[in-house]
This record gives structure tokens, C-alpha cells and sequence, in this order.
């Protein structure tokens, strides 16, 4: 794990990137990644995340900036900015159910190659998908869904990189943190290692790649 400046952890992403980012309507998305971001101009990312949230917050601010291609959530029904985007062709939009989302991602940090789940059987959702019978239930095949990087915020790091999540902003960061090749992590606080309790621990070290060091 590397401690490296904000600048530096978004320089790193190069356009055309697909990025997964943590947050429930922008309660755990590490907003200074955002505004980063749309500060460098990236342009193109596939954005997988559970929404893109408001216009002016978390991922939002990615899609007022142009910073989007292509948007994989649960819903975009808070913004109209990612609705009127989508309907104009300016911006790519796969919608999955919100646990079948998970799940994917889930089935990528575990190496698997995807899940079965009944959800969407019968419906538009299983377009293009492989349904299988189990003991006389039909299930579709969710393919899991990896990413070239992880942006995670958390309340807390020790400095080997060991996260702690604070409450409801924990969400989806511990499970993107397992699904990409490069996680990096935005905290509010850095403390020495030993303070955060080995069961505490969340998010092991051994998946962190970038701390933010804030200045």
C-alpha cells in the first residue's frame, strides 16, 4: 500500500476506465475523488456503482462534468441529469437489480464467475441471459462484474492501509474493495497501526493499494 496525493490517485485512471465507486445516494462516496475527477477532465469511464445519486453530489458530479460513458447502477431516478443523458444517447445506462448488482460484484472479488439469482426471470431482465432450472426453479445467470478500479471512502485507516467503515456510509465500499485491480481509498483519519482492533478491521490492507494523503 502507497500513500499518494489526490492529484496523483486520480492521474492514474486513464479514460476509458471502468471505475466502481462506494456510496448509497452519495452517503459513502469519497467526494473529493469526485471532484478530482471532473477537475482532470477524465472522460469515458464506465461507472459502476448503486446510483449516480443528485446532481452536485457524489457521482452525480461526474455526470454534470461529462466524466461518464457509461453508467452500471440500480437506479438513476434522483437525478434527471443521468435521465435526460440516457435519453439523449449522451450516456450509456445499464440498469441491474440492486442485489443482483451486489452479487455480481460479490461473485468477482470471489473469483467466481457469477450467481444465480430468479430475479428478473420472465421480464425484460432476462434478455440475452442463460436461464437454468434447479430442483424445478428457474434461475438466470448474473455474470460477475469486475473493474479496473475501486474508489472507496472510509471513516478510518491504520497506516498499512486496514479500513473501518462508519455506520450506514460502510454500504457497498467492502465489496467493490474485493472486486478490482486497483483499489483507492480516501479516509478521514490515519492512525498508527495497532490503534484499530484486528476484528475491526473491515477491509484488510492486503486489498488496498492508494491511501489519499490530504493535505
Amino acid at each position: 500500500m502507497k500513500t499518494v496525493s489526490l492529484e496523483s490517485a486520480v492521474a492514474m485512471i486513464p479514460d476509458g476506465a471502468s471505475v466502481m465507486i462506494g456510496g448509497f445516494m452519495g452517503v459513502g462516496t469519497p467526494e473529493c475523488l469526485m471532484d478530482e475527477l471532473a477537475r482532470q477532465g477524465k472522460r469515458d469511464l464506465t461507472v459502476i456503482a448503486n446510483d449516480s445519486a443528485t446532481p452536485g453530489c457524489g457521482i452525480g458530479k461526474l455526470i454534470d462534468a461529462g466524466v461518464v460513458g457509461r453508467l452500471v447502477a440500480s437506479h438513476i431516478g434522483l437525478n434527471p441529469q443521468t435521465q435526460k443523458k440516457m435519453i439523449e444517447g449522451e450516456i450509456a445506462v445499464e440498469l441491474v437489480p440492486q442485489g443482483t448488482l451486489i452479487e455480481r460484484i460479490r461473485a468477482a472479488g470471489c473469483g467466481l464467475g457469477g450467481v444465480l439469482t430468479p430475479t428478473g426471470v420472465g421480464t425484460t431482465v432476462e434478455e440475452g441471459k442463460t436461464r437454468l432450472d434447479v430442483d424445478g426453479r428457474d434461475y438466470l445467470l448474473e455474470t460477475a462484474l469486475a473493474a479496473d478500479f475501486a474508489l472507496v471512502q472510509a471513516m478510518m485507516s491504520d497506516y498499512q492501509g486496514n479500513l473501518v467503515y462508519a455506520l450506514t456510509a460502510r454500504n457497498f465500499n467492502p465489496v467493490i474493495a474485493m472486486a478490482a485491480k486497483t483499489v483507492i481509498a480516501n479516509v478521514e483519519h490515519i492512525v498508527p497501526v495497532g490503534v484499530i482492533a484486528p476484528d475491526h478491521v473491515v477491509t484488510p490492507a492486503v486489498l488496498v493499494d492508494y491511501l489519499i494523503a490530504h493535505r
